[in-house]
């Protein structure tokens, strides 16, 4: 990218809307609530003819250090310093109010180029706003409205006269399509019927998920070693699903940090179905979800049901507990924890369950070693020859019951596709075959091919009849 532009002003001018406006997808959380933005987001963008990257940021808000709204504002600060060039929204429908000029003051401080820019100016009365955006003293303002897409020509001239030709088209000779190769949550990770090797240099995408409170985004700050999410004692601070770009010794990894899951019954504010709603397009697209839990309070209702979520989704799966630091008795709790993984979590046996602490940065490298070792399993691929002698023996050992008197026959088991694993086997009366002699091929499938921790699907299918719609030809 040839330069990065922050999105900056006080809460509910827009700046969300105009960042996923310059995406060119709905991203980023809107709403009319003020304060939506907390985490500051990066994403590649494009205004026409410029290719860049945009920085949405929580609504600047004057308050304490060490409030939530204080921290927001380190976050934004952090954006300022990150920019080349800075947009500052105001609101042209409500017009200018106190707090946009001290932010004002604060850009101008900082000595980056500024675009003025005058939001919402489709409404009624957005005229009187628009002059007098004047008075910040930041130059002409911009007109646009961010959701309707108008301006946006204007908006793409001020760029190029704020930063300079020679800076905005730096990159223009290199193809214009890798500016946007940024991988999305919202991208489905297909796969071809044949999987190769394990590639281990492909970028890994992992999801961070659980309860409020459990640590998700303290876990990804220590992952990263930097202070990249906000986090604090308050619970549900995070809303947005936002992506954390890291290298873990070599390996390319995006990280998603979400809101947290509570019962669905609790959930009732529109904001925060949203959230979860934005948490959920994350699991779904990731190939690896970490499920943070509270190793003080771990294993409640709402932590099963999400680890099931994750099951069903097909999403390869490793539980943190998290305030490992606080436990007192480590070794007796682990052991417990372990057998509770087994039983209530049945149907990916052999979970890889990892306790860390992301206040003291301990178990961190273990967390990302089973990982690793899930991702690769959760790519394994069988071939056909060695299945089908698996399926010999255990038929023979065990063979499937007999259903109204007439005995089961089963043919043969391929893998039709990876990520996850999914087999199909072919027999006789698939809709007659028990559910239980199906879950003990599984696990037998999963134990001697080594496929621990991983949803496994098996399909039936009935075989093919060759003499199928034949009638008998009589003399």
């Amino acid at each position: 990218m040839s330069f990065k532009v922050a999105i900056i002003g006080r809460p509910n001018v827009g700046k969300s809307t105009l960042f996923n406006r310059l995406v060119g997808r709905k991203i980023a959380l809107v709403d009319d609530t003020p304060g939506v933005t907390r985490d500051r987001r990066v994403h590649a963008a494009k205004l026409y003819d410029l290719n860049f990257e945009v920085i949405d940021t929580a609504g600047f808000e004057t308050a304490a250090a060490a409030t939530l709204q204080g921290r927001m504002r380190a976050q934004t600060e952090i954006a300022i310093r990150e920019a080349d060039l800075i947009f500052f929204m105001v609101d042209s429908k409500s017009g200018l109010m106190p707090d946009d000029k001290a932010f004002a003051d604060v850009v101008r401080r900082s000595g980056k180029p500024v675009v003025l820019v005058a939001n919402k100016a489709e409404a009624r009365g957005a005229q009187g706003g628009m002059l007098e955006a004047w008075e910040v003293g930041l130059g002409e303002p911009i007109a646009i409205s961010a959701e309707h897409g108008l301006g946006m020509p204007d908006l793409r001239d001020a760029v190029v006269e704020a930063l300079g030709e020679a800076r905005v088209f730096a990159d223009k000779g290199e193809d214009e399509d890798d500016a946007m190769t940024e991988v999305l949550a919202g991208e489905d990770v297909a796969d071809p019927d044949a999987e190769p090797a394990y590639d281990d240099t492909k970028p890994l995408r992992i999801a961070v998920v659980g309860r409020p409170n459990a640590g998700k985004s303290t876990l990804i700050n220590a992952l990263i070693d930097e202070e990249r999410l906000l986090t604090g004692p308050e619970a549900g601070i995070t809303r947005d699903s936002i992506s954390v770009d890291w290298q873990w010794r070599g390996r390319l990894i995006k990280l998603f940090d979400t809101a947290g899951m509570r019962r669905k019954a609790k959930v009732q504010e529109k904001l925060e179905k949203m959230s979860v709603s934005d948490g959920l397009r994350a699991v779904r697209f990731a190939e690896i979800v970490i499920v943070v839990f509270d190793a003080t309070i771990p294993f409640e209702k709402q932590d099963l049901q999400i680890a099931d979520l994750i099951v069903r989704e097909g999403r390869a799966l490793v539980l943190a507990f998290n305030k490992w630091d606080l436990i007192e008795n480590p070794q007796e709790t682990l052991a417990e924890l372990r057998e509770k993984t087994t039983r209530l979590l049945p149907q990916v046996r052999g979970l890889q369950a990892v306790p860390v602490s992301a206040e003291t940065g301990r178990g961190l490298d273990k967390l990302m070693d089973a990982v690793l070792k899930t991702h690769r399993v959760w790519n394994s691929r069988i071939s056909t020859g060695r299945l089908n002698r698996w399926l010999e023996t255990v038929v023979q050992q065990n063979p499937p019951p007999a259903v109204a008197g007439r005995r089961l026959k089963v043919k043969y088991i391929t893998q039709a596709k990876t990520r996850p694993p999914g087999f199909v086997l072919a027999c006789s009366r698939p809709d007659a075959m028990p559910q239980s002699y199906v879950r003990f091929l599984v696990n037998n499938l999963r134990e001697s091919f080594e496929m621990p921790g991983v949803p496994i699907r098996m399909m039936l299918r009935a075989s093919d009849n060759p003499f199928a719609g034949k009638a008998k030809k009589r003399g």
